[in-house]
């Protein structure tokens, strides 16, 4: 009776609402004020307070309708769901809106070169000054920073304390002098990180996310939502010519996503496998059918297991280690696809271009699909998590985990 309810109130609304000439801003405010936008969240921060089961019951009128959502990206996966839940009410105030509608885009800078998988031994440095913090530091593997209004850091805030407990969370402004971003170019051709360099960069301490000194508590919340951001949805857009609105949001899209247009090869293309199988005269191989074989067999697997954190989160329950699962799994997918595109072209899968295998794909995809197992935390990261927090394992022996992070050695020194 509940999804009755609300599939009525929401279709009374778009009827009532709906503008395909508006700009999409200027929609996205409208979606904003009414809470449809993002109606899991609480009421009193442009939500409806709504189980997230009934996110699909309102997503199914709006696309009936054609009706635009609220903006894709970083800010509305990582950033906005950290503020939610950790941000002071002025924080909130002033970066959820802009958020949702896509006029503050957002980037992550949280690794940096020398600390690796031990995101805790960061060594960018934040020291206050009055009433704003002053930041010098590298940050590097930093998706969409060249084009980010702000920016989610990590800074070290206290080094008298153990490496987890001196660390705090900032929203930062990306548009200052302080601050030069050069991109990375990748073995595969593509340039979609950067490396960030903070000299003596600014942020109000009004910008600090949760308490000082905590920040490791809070980028654990943003790190859970990482794992499991590839259950997101990526928005469809049925008719462009629709009006401004729709032409818009479509274009905003296509902007954000061609960042990310060689990550289906990073996870091995699959569905390549069966193609390149049939393609090649390799159907009765019994070695390469078993591999084809295994390789949908863990496809279906990572599916499951995606459904799983899909049905979590429409429960309204925080991600969990079903995120490290479906890290893991990809990671493990990956792999399989690398070796099965291997045994099934050969050398000429070092072709690239039109003289290579599907032009080149396969080729791209065996460069790309280490990336797999390292980006959003590595496989080793994944399995501690797992162990230690889900199975109840003893932690990992550290020498340095309860030293003051003044006295542990780094790549400073």
């Amino acid at each position: 009776m509940a999804n009755d309810s609300i599939r009525d109130e929401v279709r009374a609304w778009l009827e009532q609402h709906w503008d395909p000439t508006l700009g999409v801003v200027e929609w996205r405010n409208k979606l904003a004020d009414s809470g449809w936008g993002c109606v899991t969240w609480p009421v009193e921060w442009y939500g409806k307070g709504l189980a997230g089961s009934l996110e699909a019951v309102v997503r199914e009128q709006f696309d009936k309708v054609g009706a635009v959502g609220v903006a894709a990206g970083v800010g509305m996966s990582l950033a906005a769901p950290t503020i939610l839940g950790h941000g002071t009410d002025d924080v909130k105030s002033r970066f959820l809106k802009p958020t949702l509608t896509g006029e503050y885009k957002w980037c992550q800078l949280f690794s940096e070169p020398g600390s690796g998988s031990d995101l805790a031994g960061l060594t960018t440095k934040a020291e206050l000054d009055g009433d704003e913090w002053v930041i010098s530091g590298q940050k590097v593997w930093n998706s969409g920073a060249h084009k980010a209004a702000y920016g989610i850091l990590l800074a070290r805030t206290n080094w008298d304390v153990p490496k987890h407990k001196g660390i705090s969370y900032f929203a930062i402004d990306m548009r200052q002098p302080g601050i030069e971003v050069r991109p990375l170019r990748q073995a595969n051709g593509y340039s979609t990180f950067n490396e960030v360099f903070l000299d003596e960069a600014r942020v109000p301490a009004a910008n600090i996310i949760g308490d000082r000194d905590n920040g490791w508590a809070i980028a654990l919340t943003t790190l859970a939502h990482e794992r499991g951001a590839n259950t997101a949805r990526r928005p469809k857009f049925r008719n462009v010519a629709a009006g401004r609105c729709v032409a818009e949001a479509a274009q905003e899209s296509a902007e954000y996503f061609s960042t990310y247009s060689w990550y289906p090869q990073r996870a091995g293309r699959p569905d390549l496998v069966p193609v390149q199988v049939r393609e090649t005269g390799q159907s009765e191989d019994p070695v390469v059918r078993q591999q084809a074989m295994v390789v949908a067999t863990q496809e279906r697997l990572n599916r499951w297991t995606v459904q799983r954190s899909v049905a979590a989160r429409k429960a309204g329950r925080p991600p969990g280690p079903e995120g490290s699962l479906a890290k893991l799994n990809g990671s493990l997918l990956a792999r399989l696809c690398n070796a099965a595109h291997s045994e099934i072209v050969g050398a000429h899968g070092m072709l690239i271009g039109e003289e290579g295998p599907q032009n080149g794909m396969v080729n791209e995809v065996l460069i790309s699909t280490p990336a797999m197992s390292i980006a959003g935390g590595t496989d080793e990261i994944q399995h501690n998590i797992i162990g230690e927090r889900v199975l109840g394992l003893p932690k990992e022996p550290g020498s340095d985990a309860d030293q003051p992070f003044r006295q542990v050695r780094t790549n400073l020194g």
